[in-house]
């Protein structure tokens, strides 16, 4: 039997990656699925040459702009643009393997899903990078999220990046715009409320490359808990209590600081002191299991994934509002 090759379009959401998108672009070159393949790079305005990345690495790919510089304004322009059945999300700081198109196309045939995905594997460069890397597949880093620390293939609540059927995707009018960040769960949510199938497959895995310093993981792990909250109070049902856990420390590191201040400062340690020991639990558990000394870093990287993501949450803002 003839296998099913539809023309499978790529679309990639581009802003502040001169560093990456390039190694992206030659990862889907080098992709063995046999059918077409088209590519869109949604550019956000923000890298110097964009063009001439992609004339390098993809010269058939097509280059459209996103004046907007959000992903899901971008990704929504670019399904617009695509002409593809099958359309796959590509970030321009993720590395596919060969494999990853044939394993999607194969994937959303064999299971009648409207999206698939797997697992987001980060890989660092730098020391800190690394130690981002193991903080993000460690279940104290991000929970039970199979598409970070793995887990049988099935039905999912979301998974990493996405190969979508079109018809399912442009039903529910695909990305919200409004939604910064976190647009992925959002979107699969509303799927899974059409009653459609979003489908976990362990296999499918692509390389992430982790924020470089302290800032840029305050700063996306912030809004990645800012805005959890504006997907929230949109969704109010899809709470889950993992989610909650980050806002609830901070609110209790905050209260033991205050009974600090009161007449029983001997009440305001178990919270921190209990916090402070789970993080070093967790780093050596890590270190232990990895063999590598970098997790003496991880309480630090632990704390500051944690604590943005929960000041975020509890600081967020009005869907209307862009980050800056």
């Amino acid at each position: 039997m003839e296998k099913f090759r539809p023309l499978v379009s790529v679309l990639i959401p581009a802003r502040n990656s001169e560093l990456t998108l390039a190694a992206a672009l030659q990862s889907i070159r080098l992709q063995d699925y046999e059918g077409p393949v088209e590519v869109i790079v949604a550019d956000g305005e923000s890298m110097t040459s964009p063009a001439a990345i992609v004339q390098r690495e993809y010269p058939s790919a097509r280059l459209i702009s996103n004046p907007d510089q959000t992903a899901p304004a971008g990704l929504n322009r670019a399904l617009r643009a695509s002409k593809g059945a099958v359309i796959v999300r590509c970030d321009a700081h993720t590395r596919l393997p060969p494999s990853y198109l044939s394993r999607v196309v194969e994937t959303l045939a064999r299971t009648g899903a409207a999206n698939v995905g797997g697992r987001q594997c980060p890989i660092g460069v730098s020391t800190f990078e690394k130690a981002v890397a193991l903080a993000m597949i460690s279940p104290l880093g991000s929970g039970n999220a199979r598409y970070r620390i793995g887990g049988q293939e099935g039905p999912a609540d979301t998974v990493y990046l996405g190969a979508f059927r079109r018809a399912a995707l442009e039903a529910v009018g695909g990305y919200d715009a409004e939604q910064i960040r976190n647009q992925d769960y959002e979107l699969n949510w509303r799927l899974r409320q059409q009653g459609e199938t979003v489908w976990f497959d362990p296999e499918l895995k692509a390389e992430y490359r982790p924020r470089g310093n302290l800032w840029e993981l305050a700063r996306q792990y912030f809004d990645y808990g800012r805005w959890k909250r504006v997907m929230l109070a949109k969704h109010p049902a899809s709470v889950r209590l993992r989610q909650l856990m980050p806002p609830l420390l901070v609110l209790g590191l905050a209260a033991s600081a205050g009974v600090g201040w009161t007449d029983f400062p001997q009440w305001a340690l178990p919270v921190p002191l209990t916090y402070a020991l789970a993080l070093i639990v967790g780093a050596l558990l890590v270190g232990l299991q990895r063999r590598t000394a970098i997790a003496v870093l991880l309480p630090l990287i632990f704390a500051i994934m944690h604590l943005s993501w929960g000041l975020g949450f509890l600081l967020s803002i009005r869907p209307r509002d862009r980050m800056t």
